[in-house]
C-alpha cells in the first residue's frame, strides 16, 4: 500500500475542476464557470478519478451524475476549499498588519443587537477587522475556522469555551393601535386577538397565558414566520400581538411604536452564549469575548434601574 505523501496528492486545478462539475453534475457547465472547454474539464477529473483510484462520476449517455463515492467526496471538499480560502485570507489580512475575526451570529440578534453596539468595539480595536456570517445551530468550530460564535439555548455546544451573555425574558407587546383595537391589555381580550408566533417556538404564547391561568388550543392560531424581524415588523405594522425578546425590540419600545401589554415576561430558561474553540487563546477573540460581557453587564445594569 502506497503511503499518501504529498507526491500522491491531487492537484489544486484537479480538485477545483472537479468541485465545479460536482456542484453542477455537468462538465459543460464546470467549463464554462472556469473558462476551460469541456474536454479539459472531463480530462481533468479522469486524472483525479486515476489519481485516487475511485469513480466519482457515472457517464450516462452525454450526462454525468455524481457516484454516492464522488458526492461524499464533494461534500469534504466544498468545507476543505473554503478553509483554504479562509486561511489565504487570514494570511493575507496579517500581511496588512490586521486581524480578522470570523463570527457566526443569529441572524436577528446581529442586525438588532450585536450591529447597532459593534462601532464600540471596532473604535477601540482599529487593527481588528469582523466579519459576520449567520449560522443557527451549533457547528465545529475548528473545521469551519470560525473563531467565535453566538448561540442562544443551553450550555450544549460540545468542545467549545462558552460565556453567558444573557438569559432570555420574552415580553408580550403589539402596536398602540392594536392594543386599543383588541382591548388586548386584558388576557382574556387578548386571548381572542390575532396573534404572531415564530414557527421554532410556537408554544411561546401558550406558556404566557399559562402563567395567567389561560389554557385554549386556539392560542395556536394566527400568523406564524421563521424569523423575529418579520414578527417586530408585522407587530409594528398592527398585524398581531407579539411575544418578543425584550433585548429585540429596544428601539421600538422607546419610540412607542410597540408597547407592552404586561409587565409579566415569560422567562424561557434558555440563555445567549458566547462561543469558542476550547483551547483557543486567540488574544483578540479573548478582547471580542469581554466586549460582549462588558456590554451585557452594563446593558443589565441599566435595565435594572428602568
Amino acid at each position: 500500500m502506497k503511503s499518501a505523501g504529498h507526491r500522491n496528492l491531487p492537484s489544486y486545478a484537479l480538485l477545483r475542476s472537479f468541485e465545479c462539475a460536482a456542484r453542477h453534475e455537468s462538465f459543460t457547465q464546470a467549463a464554462e464557470e472556469l473558462h476551460l472547454t469541456q474536454s479539459a474539464v472531463s480530462r481533468q477529473v479522469k486524472e483525479l478519478e486515476e489519481t485516487i483510484g475511485v469513480t466519482m462520476f457515472r457517464r450516462v449517455g452525454r450526462r454525468v451524475t455524481l457516484t454516492e463515492a464522488g458526492r461524499r467526496f464533494a461534500a469534504d471538499l466544498a468545507v476543505d476549499l473554503e478553509n483554504l480560502k479562509q486561511s489565504v485570507a487570514r494570511a493575507t489580512a496579517a500581511g496588512e498588519r490586521n486581524t480578522t475575526l470570523r463570527i457566526a451570529i443569529l441572524p436577528t440578534f446581529g442586525s438588532r443587537w450585536l450591529i447597532p453596539r459593534l462601532g464600540t468595539f471596532l473604535n477601540d480595536h482599529p487593527s481588528v477587522e469582523i466579519r459576520l456570517e449567520t449560522r443557527t445551530v451549533p457547528f465545529d468550530l475548528t473545521r469551519e475556522r470560525f473563531d467565535l460564535a453566538i448561540h442562544f439555548g443551553k450550555a450544549n455546544w460540545p468542545d467549545a469555551r462558552m460565556n453567558k451573555l444573557f438569559d432570555e425574558e420574552m415580553l408580550p407587546v403589539a402596536s398602540p393601535k392594536f392594543r386599543d383595537m383588541y382591548s388586548a391589555s386584558e388576557p382574556a381580550r387578548l386571548a381572542e386577538a390575532p396573534l404572531l408566533h415564530l414557527i421554532t417556538r410556537e408554544s411561546a404564547w401558550i406558556d404566557w397565558f399559562a402563567m395567567k391561568g389561560t389554557t385554549d388550543k386556539r392560542l395556536l392560531s394566527g400568523r406564524h414566520f421563521d424569523q423575529f424581524s418579520m414578527i417586530i415588523s408585522a407587530a409594528v405594522c398592527s398585524i398581531g400581538a407579539a411575544l418578543l425578546p425584550k433585548y429585540l425590540i429596544e428601539i421600538e419600545l422607546e419610540c412607542g411604536v410597540l408597547i407592552p401589554l404586561s409587565d409579566t415576561p415569560l422567562e424561557t430558561h434558555k440563555s445567549y452564549f458566547v462561543v469558542s474553540a476550547a483551547g483557543d487563546f486567540n488574544p483578540q477573540v479573548n478582547a471580542f469575548t469581554r466586549w460582549l460581557l462588558s456590554t451585557t453587564r452594563r446593558g443589565s445594569m441599566t435595565n435594572s434601574h428602568d
